[in-house]
C-alpha cells in the first residue's frame, strides 16, 4: 500500500519540476486545480449510482490524485505536505470516534451522530476563536457547495440551535407562502423580484426533503435522470413514427409523456 501511494506522490513531484515536469501541471494552482477537484468528486457519485465498480476504482484514483496534486502544491510553498493532510484527518477521526479508540461507551447510533455533531460544532468554535472572528452556527458551510446542497446544510445548522420548525408539514405553508411570493412577482413583472422568491421557494423546498431525512441534492439528482430517460424514449417513438415534436400539439406531447411513464414504471415492476 505504502510503495503505490509514494509511488503516486514521487510521479506528482516529477510533473512539478519546474525544469524537467510537464508544463501545464507546473503551471496550476489550487484555485485552476479546484474545479477538478470537484468535478472528480462527482464522477465517483455518479460510478456508484451507476454500480459500476470498475470505474468507481478509476474515479476514486482520480479522487486521489486532486488530494496529492493539491498537497504537493502545498509542500512546495512550504505550508504542508501530503502526510501532513494524512495525519490531519487521522488525529480527526480517532478525536471523533472516541467510543472506538477512546473510553467512550457507545449508545446507540443516534447518541453517536449526536456526539459527532457536537464535536464538529466544538471545532468550528475553535478555529474561528483562532481566527478572531464572531461564532456563529453558520460557520463551515463552504460557500462553493452545489446550492441546494448548501440549503439542506444551512438549514441544519439553524435547526440545531432551535431555529426550524416543529412539525415537517408545517414547511408546506412557507412552500404555499412563497410559490404565492413567486405569483406576486409575475403579475408585477419583477424580473430581479422574481428571482430572490424562486430562490426562496427552492430553500423552503430544500428543508421540507431535510425534515423528511431526504438528501435534497441526491432527489434532484434522480429527478433528472428519470426525465433523461423518459424524454429520451420519448423520443424514440417520435422517430419509430417519423414524427417531429415542433410540429405536433403539446397535449398530444403529454399523453405521449404520460404513457412513456407508465410504461417505464410497468418495465420496472417486471424486473
Amino acid at each position: 500500500m505504502s510503495n503505490s501511494l509514494d509511488r503516486l506522490l514521487d510521479i506528482m513531484t516529477r510533473l512539478r519540476d519546474p525544469k524537467d515536469g510537464c508544463p501545464w501541471d507546473v503551471e496550476q494552482t489550487f484555485e485552476t486545480i479546484a474545479p477538478y477537484t470537484i468535478e472528480e468528486a462527482y464522477e465517483v457519485a455518479d460510478a456508484i449510482a451507476r454500480n459500476d465498480l470498475d470505474d468507481l476504482r478509476d474515479e476514486l484514483g482520480d479522487l486521489l490524485l486532486q488530494v496529492v496534486f493539491h498537497a504537493q502544491m502545498a509542500r512546495e510553498a512550504g505550508h504542508f505536505a501530503f502526510n501532513d493532510v494524512a495525519d490531519a484527518i487521522s488525529d480527526k477521526m480517532v478525536r471523533r470516534h472516541q467510543h472506538v479508540f477512546g473510553d467512550e461507551d457507545t449508545e446507540g447510533t443516534e447518541h453517536q451522530r449526536r456526539a459527532w455533531e457536537d464535536q464538529k460544532a466544538d471545532e468550528r468554535r475553535q478555529k474561528s476563536r483562532a481566527r478572531g472572528e464572531d461564532e456563529s452556527a453558520l460557520d463551515g458551510v463552504p460557500i462553493t457547495l452545489p446550492a441546494l446542497l448548501r440549503a439542506e446544510k444551512l438549514g441544519k445548522r439553524a435547526a440545531q440551535v432551535g431555529f426550524d420548525w416543529q412539525d415537517p408539514a408545517d414547511v408546506f405553508a412557507k412552500i404555499a407562502e412563497e410559490t404565492e411570493e413567486v405569483r406576486q412577482e409575475i403579475a408585477r413583472d419583477d424580473h430581479a423580484r422574481l428571482g430572490e422568491e424562486i430562490g426562496d421557494l427552492l430553500f423552503a423546498c430544500a428543508n421540507l426533503a431535510r425534515k423528511y431525512a431526504i438528501d435534497p441534492e441526491s432527489a434532484l439528482h434522480g429527478a433528472n435522470r428519470r426525465f433523461e430517460v423518459r424524454f429520451r424514449k420519448l423520443e424514440n417513438h417520435l422517430k419509430a413514427q417519423d414524427r417531429d415534436p415542433t410540429s405536433m400539439p403539446l397535449e398530444e406531447l403529454e399523453a405521449l409523456w404520460q404513457a412513456v411513464k407508465r410504461e417505464l414504471a410497468e418495465h420496472k415492476n417486471t424486473v
